[in-house]
C-alpha cells in the first residue's frame, strides 16, 4: 500500500499561474505552426496560404467552445483523457481516442525537435536533409527531459521565458518583413502548387496543427490556479494571440519570397524569408528565434503529454509497467514520453509527421465534440448549434487532408490506419483482461 502511495502521481496545487499555461499553450502552438508549416501550407495551396491560417483558426475558434466549457467544469492534470471519460466512462472509445490525443502530442513535440534540427543547420548553411537534423532533434528532446524532471515554478519560468522572447521577436520578424519587403504587393498567384479547394482544406488542416497545442493547456488543471476559470481563459488568450502572431508572419512571408522559393525551404522558410529582408543577421535572428521558440515548445508539450498518460494509467485504462523505474508514475511516463518522440524524431521526417498528427487530432477531436453533445452538453450549458458547427468543420477538413495524402502520400494513410488498429485492437485486449471495477470510477 505505502509503495503505492509513493507510486502515485503528485501535483502541487495553485503552482501554475495564468500567465504561465497561456506560456506554455502558446510554446507548443507558436513553434511548429511558425517555423515548419507555412512552407507545408504554400506546397498544398499556393500563395493563399496565409488566409489559410486564418480558416483554421476560424476552424479552432469552433473547437475551442468545447474544451472551455469542458476545462471550466472538469479541471485536471488529465485533461482530454477526463473529458473523454466523462463523455463514455471508463470505456473502449474513452482508451482508443485518448491514446489519438497522446500520439498527436507525441508527434507534435516531434515536429518541433525536427524543426529546431532544420533551423539550427541554416546557421552553417548546411542542407536540411542532412543527418544532424535528427541527431539534434534528439539532443533538444534529451535537454527538454531534464527541464521536465524539475519543479513546476522552474518549467513555468523557463517556458515564460522563452515565450517572451518568442512572442517579442516574432513580432518584431513579421513587422519588419512587412515593412521592408522588396514586392510592392504579396503574391497571390498559384505557381505550381495545388490552388483548388481541396488544397486549401488541406492547407487549414495543417494550420489547425499549428493551433492544437492549446489543448496542452487542459493538462495543468490540477496545477494551475483557479483552474474552473483560468483553464478556459489561458485557452481563449493563447488562441487569440497566434491569430494574430500567425497573420501577421504569414503575410511577412509571402512578401518576401516568391511561391517557389517558399516550398523549396519549407523547413525553414522563416529564416530564408529573413534573409532577403534583413539580410545575414535577419537570418541569425530567426535562426536563433526558432531555435528558442521550438524548445520550449518541446518543454511545454512533453509537460502536458505526460501528464496525460500518467492519468490514463491512474484510470486504470492503459498497461503500465515501472521496468524497475523508482518514482511516481507521472515520472515514469515522462520517460516512455521521451523515447516514444526519440524514436519519431529519429525515422519520420517533417511533413509525414505533419500528416500523422492531423488525422490523430481531428479524429480525437470530432470524439470531444460528440460526447458535448451527445451526452454532456445539459451539464455543461453548451450550445449544441456550435458544437455541431465544430464537428461539421472538423469532418470537411478530415475529409479533404485524406483524400489529398491519398493522391499523394498514400504510405501515411495506410500507417496511421494500421496504427489506429493496434490501439483499439491492444485497448480491447486490455480492457478485456482488466476490466475496471468500481474502485476506479472516481478520478
Amino acid at each position: 500500500m505505502e509503495n503505492n502511495q509513493d507510486r502515485a502521481s503528485h501535483y502541487s496545487e495553485d503552482s501554475l499561474t495564468l500567465f504561465g499555461a497561456v506560456a506554455l499553450g502558446t510554446g507548443v502552438m507558436i513553434g511548429a505552426g511558425i517555423f515548419a508549416l507555412t512552407g507545408q501550407m504554400a506546397e498544398m495551396t499556393g500563395a493563399l496560404f496565409p488566409f489559410a491560417f486564418l480558416s483554421a483558426a476560424i476552424v479552432v475558434s469552433f473547437s475551442a467552445y468545447s474544451y472551455v466549457k469542458l476545462s471550466n467544469a472538469y479541471p485536471s492534470a488529465g485533461g482530454v483523457a477526463m473529458y473523454l471519460k466523462k463523455a463514455y466512462g471508463d470505456t473502449l472509445p474513452t482508451a482508443f481516442y485518448a491514446l489519438l490525443m497522446y500520439f498527436s502530442m507525441v508527434i507534435a513535440q516531434s515536429f518541433l525537435a525536427r524543426t529546431f534540427g532544420s533551423y539550427t543547420l541554416q546557421l552553417f548553411n548546411i542542407s536540411d536533409s542532412s543527418v544532424l537534423v535528427p541527431i539534434l532533434g534528439i539532443s533538444v528532446l534529451i535537454f527538454a527531459f531534464l527541464i521536465n524532471l524539475s519543479a513546476n515554478r522552474l518549467i513555468e519560468g523557463v517556458a515564460s521565458v522563452l515565450g517572451i522572447i518568442k512572442i517579442g521577436g516574432i513580432l518584431i520578424f513579421g513587422l519588419v518583413g512587412i515593412v521592408v519587403a522588396d514586392k510592392s504587393e504579396i503574391l497571390l498567384s498559384g505557381g505550381q502548387s495545388d490552388n483548388t479547394i481541396q488544397g486549401f482544406i488541406g492547407a487549414t488542416a495543417l494550420g489547425i496543427l499549428a493551433f492544437k497545442g492549446f489543448t496542452t493547456i487542459t493538462n495543468s488543471g490540477s496545477e494551475l490556479k483557479d483552474p474552473h476559470r483560468n483553464v478556459g481563459r489561458s485557452i481563449v488568450i493563447s488562441i487569440l494571440l497566434c491569430i494574430v502572431i500567425y497573420a501577421l508572419v504569414g503575410f511577412a512571408v509571402s512578401s518576401n519570397l516568391s511561391l517557389e522559393e517558399i516550398v523549396k525551404t519549407r523547413n525553414y522558410s522563416l529564416a530564408a524569408a529573413a534573409r532577403p529582408a534583413m539580410g545575414d543577421y535577419g537570418l541569425w535572428f530567426t535562426v536563433i528565434l526558432a531555435m528558442l521558440a521550438t524548445a520550449g515548445g518541446i518543454i511545454a508539450s512533453i509537460f502536458a503529454v505526460s501528464r496525460m498518460l500518467a492519468m490514463l494509467t491512474e484510470m486504470k485504462l492503459v498497461p503500465h509497467s515501472h521496468f524497475g523505474m523508482p518514482g511516481s508514475v507521472q515520472k515514469h511516463t515522462l520517460v516512455y514520453t521521451i523515447l516514444l518522440g526519440l524514436l519519431l524524431t529519429a525515422f519520420f521526417d517533417l511533413s509525414r509527421i505533419a500528416a500523422l498528427g492531423i488525422i490523430f487530432y481531428l479524429i480525437m477531436d470530432l470524439a470531444i465534440h460528440w460526447g458535448v453533445l451527445r451526452h454532456l452538453y445539459r451539464n455543461l450549458g453548451a450550445q449544441r448549434a456550435i458544437v455541431a458547427i465544430a464537428i461539421v468543420l472538423d469532418l470537411v477538413v478530415l475529409t479533404g487532408f485524406v483524400s489529398i495524402k491519398l493522391v499523394g502520400d498514400p504510405l501515411v494513410v495506410g500507417v496511421a490506419g494500421v496504427v489506429m488498429l493496434a490501439i483499439l485492437l491492444s485497448e480491447a485486449l486490455f480492457l478485456r483482461r482488466n476490466p475496471i471495477t468500481s474502485e476506479h470510477d472516481n478520478h
